[in-house]
């Protein structure tokens, strides 16, 4: 069932009402955000005198607030510095489903639609925490460890943050659905699962001898799934969610 609006959830509008299958429609915080939560690349859709672009980045969440960066020099950045409207995007594709029909072949999946108003981040605190959360989010406690980044290396980066103002989150987990006669076909379906899965680590041939894997990467181990380990990191990071 969908998620009535709820203070728990993001209002709904014609901006980000799911218009087809309303029962795959979410809206709740921690529907929305449990799948934002188990990504770091997302989608940036935006548009420059009527054209439009979608740019591929890393993000993060902070309460119902995203943050992404990049190059002080990309045509992104550049261009969501006036207060430009944006939709954010992020998709898990979690089985291919071959059916008995052609128009009934299909995939589960789960995906979130954000929108608002993306801003530079200028404030110097906000940006020198943005600077640790952009590590710490995914590899909790880094940062410490580090070099420090030096003033070029800050200059040369910039961030972007956007207030989720409506989301909607789709979730398809259907596997096989054909119509009810098309079952009595001589015809083989199947559903196949896809997962993205961490293989083994594998260390810089140029480390100095006695430097070890900290135990601080251990969320990140061969086998375990990508959106486990991104989903584990941020409430080490974020407790409170």
């Amino acid at each position: 069932m969908s998620q009535t609006e709820t203070s728990n959830s993001y209002p709904t509008s014609a901006r980000n009402q799911v218009k087809r299958r309303h029962d795959r429609g979410f809206y709740d915080h921690d529907t929305v955000h449990r799948i934002l939560d188990s990504s770091m690349l997302c989608h940036v859709s935006y548009a420059i005198d009527g054209q439009p672009y979608c740019t591929p980045t890393f993000f993060w969440r902070e309460g119902t607030k995203l943050y992404w960066h990049g190059s002080s020099a990309s045509r992104m950045l550049r261009n969501q510095t006036r207060g430009e409207r944006v939709c954010l995007t992020v998709a898990h594709l979690d089985s291919l489903v071959l059916a008995r029909c052609g128009f009934n072949h299909s995939a589960d999946y789960r995906a979130v639609m954000a929108f608002g108003t993306a801003y530079l981040v200028t404030d110097p605190e906000e940006k020198e925490r943005a600077v640790i959360a952009m590590v710490d989010r995914f590899f909790p406690d880094r940062t410490a460890s580090l070099r420090a980044s030096n003033t070029q290396e800050i200059k040369a980066t910039s961030f972007i943050a956007m207030e989720i103002e409506e989301a909607s989150a789709k979730i398809r987990a259907k596997g096989v659905a054909d119509d009810d006669e098309d079952y009595a076909l001589p015809i083989y379906a199947e559903r196949i699962p896809v997962r993205t899965v961490l293989g083994a680590p594998e260390p810089c041939p140029r480390l100095l001898d006695g430097v070890t894997r900290p135990a601080t990467l251990n969320g990140y181990s061969e086998g375990r799934l990508l959106e486990d380990a991104l989903r584990d990191a941020y409430f080490v990071e974020y407790p409170n969610g």
